[in-house]
């Protein structure tokens, strides 16, 4: 696979090492003189379906665990909470669905501009889902939709990358 011209010769114990981590062959066509660059198969993958429904499911897990929380603090928490929960789940729903369709492995221009205009369209949701809750809602609790937002936005990745049990198998 790098052979004694190869500007990598020196790395073939790393590079195959590396390979292990990776489903199928990956070849540099920059650096090992070979083919194009090959990722996993023409659609998006079993793992990474199980992935995205795992950091979904932990992002709804974390939104009604903060709802929860701010239910002994009043309604105006409470309904704040819900509209942070409720705005990052319909943003990150929006965003796997425009990104994780069918896409060919082949052209990584296209899934590359698919990424960014998912994250176009899941900012402008964001930030209109948010006007909208201010111009018609006169208590909210700032900190309540905010945290809300952030807590559900970042906190589940934390839990949905860790390897579950079922995939050791």
């Amino acid at each position: 696979m790098y052979g004694a011209g190869s500007p990598l010769c020196g790395y073939t114990k790393y590079l195959r090492r590396f390979d292990r981590y990776i489903d199928g062959p990956l070849y540099f066509s920059a650096f090992a003189g070979g083919g194009p660059i090959q990722t996993h198969a023409d659609s998006v993958g079993r793992l990474d379906k199980v992935q995205l429904k795992r950091l979904l499911l932990w992002q709804i897990a974390f939104a009604l665990g903060a709802v929860l929380i701010a239910l002994p603090f009043g309604r105006p928490a409470l309904v704040s909470a819900a509209i942070g929960g409720g705005v990052c789940l319909l943003a990150n729903w929006v965003f796997a669905l425009r990104v994780f369709r069918r896409y060919r492995a082949q052209q990584p221009g296209e899934l590359v501009m698919r990424i960014y205009g998912a994250e176009i369209v899941k900012i402008v949701l964001i930030l209109a889902l948010f006007s909208v809750a201010f111009a018609t809602i006169e208590d909210l609790n700032l900190p309540a939709l905010l945290g809300t937002y952030f807590a559900v936005q970042v906190l589940p990745a934390l839990f949905a990358s860790r390897p579950d049990a079922r995939s050791k198998k």
